[in-house]
C-alpha cells in the first residue's frame, strides 16, 4: 500500500492506495477511527481488487475544514480523491459513518459507483435521541472529556462474546479516539447530525447494493436491521452471525468473501 497525501478539492487527504487492480474498492472508515482500522482486512482484499483508504476529514490525519463536515462534503472530498488519483469508478464500502457518506455519494456521484457497500450502517437519519446523545457527545469533548468516548466507544462495537479475543482491536480503536483532535469530532458529529434520511434513495437507485450486517450489533440490533432490510428488497444480504458492529474485525474472512463476491457479480 503506497500512503500518500493528495488534494481533494481543497481538502488535504491522507490515503492509503494498493495502485494494482482493474475493479476497484474504497473503504470508509466510521466514526472515532481512521484508514488504520482496515489495515488487517486490507491484505483479504487486494490480491483480486485494487483498494483504496483514506481518513474521512476530521478524523486521522485529513483535513479539517469547519465546524460541521456534512455528509455531503465528505462525500465530495472522497469523489474528488479518487479523481485525483484517477480512478473513475469504484465500488464504495462505507463502516457505520462511512455508510453515510457512501450514500452522499450515491446521491451527488452515482456516476462514479460500480456498488455500494453498507457495512453496518443505515440509510435511517437520526431519531430525536440519537441526536440528542451526540449532542451530548459534542459538549462531553467541548468539556475536555474525550476520555469518557475512548472508555465505552470501542468495546460497544463488538460482541459480548468476541470482546475478550479482540482486546487488541478494542485498545487500538481507543488509541484513535485519543489522538482523534477534538475540533474533528465536533465536526463529524454535527454532520451526522444534520443527515437526511436516504431511504427513498437507495430504494429508487439501480446502484447494486450490498448490507453487510452483524446478528449481535448493538447499535443496529437485529430487529432494526430486518426492518432495513425488508425495506429495501433489491439489496443483496449478508448477515455475520458472530459479529457486533465490527464485522470486518470479527470476522474478516467472512466479510472479505461477501464483498469479493459481490464485487465479481458486477462485472
Amino acid at each position: 500500500m503506497t500512503e500518500k497525501f493528495i488534494m481533494a478539492g481543497p481538502t488535504a487527504l491522507h490515503v492509503c492506495d494498493s495502485e494494482a487492480g482493474e475493479r476497484c474498492v474504497v473503504l470508509l472508515h466510521g466514526y472515532l477511527e481512521s484508514l488504520l482500522v482496515w489495515e488487517e482486512f486490507v491484505p483479504l482484499l487486494y490480491k483480486q481488487v485494487r483498494v483504496v483508504t483514506l481518513d474521512l476529514p476530521g478524523h486521522g490525519i485529513s483535513e479539517i475544514r469547519g465546524e460541521a463536515h456534512t455528509m455531503e462534503f465528505l462525500a465530495d472530498t472522497v469523489a474528488g480523491g479518487m479523481r485525483a488519483l484517477g480512478i473513475e469508478r469504484f465500488t464504495v464500502v462505507g463502516h457505520s459513518m462511512g455508510g453515510y457518506a457512501a450514500l452522499a455519494l450515491l446521491e451527488r456521484h452515482p456516476e462514479m459507483l460500480e456498488g455500494i457497500v453498507l457495512l453496518s450502517s443505515t440509510p435511517n437519519a437520526d431519531t430525536p435521541e440519537k441526536a440528542e446523545n451526540r449532542r451530548r457527545e459534542i459538549a462531553l469533548v467541548r468539556a475536555g472529556k474525550k476520555d469518557a468516548l475512548a472508555r465505552v466507544a470501542p468495546d460497544a462495537g463488538f460482541a459480548p462474546e468476541n470482546r475478550r479475543r479482540m482486546a487488541d482491536a478494542i485498545e487500538d480503536l481507543r488509541e484513535q479516539v485519543f489522538i482523534t483532535e477534538d475540533d474533528g469530532i465536533i465536526a463529524l458529529l454535527n454532520g451526522m447530525i444534520e443527515r437526511p434520511d436516504r431511504n427513498a434513495l437507495l430504494q429508487q437507485s439501480t446502484v447494486p447494493q450490498l448490507f453487510i450486517l452483524g446478528r449481535k450489533d448493538g447499535y443496529i440490533p437485529a430487529e432494526a436491521a430486518e426492518k432495513m432490510v425488508a425495506a429495501h428488497p433489491r439489496a443483496q444480504v449478508v448477515w455475520l452471525e458472530n459479529s457486533g458492529h465490527m464485522g470486518f474485525l470479527e470476522e474478516p474472512e467472512a466479510c472479505a468473501q461477501a464483498l469479493l463476491e459481490f464485487v465479481e457479480a458486477e462485472r
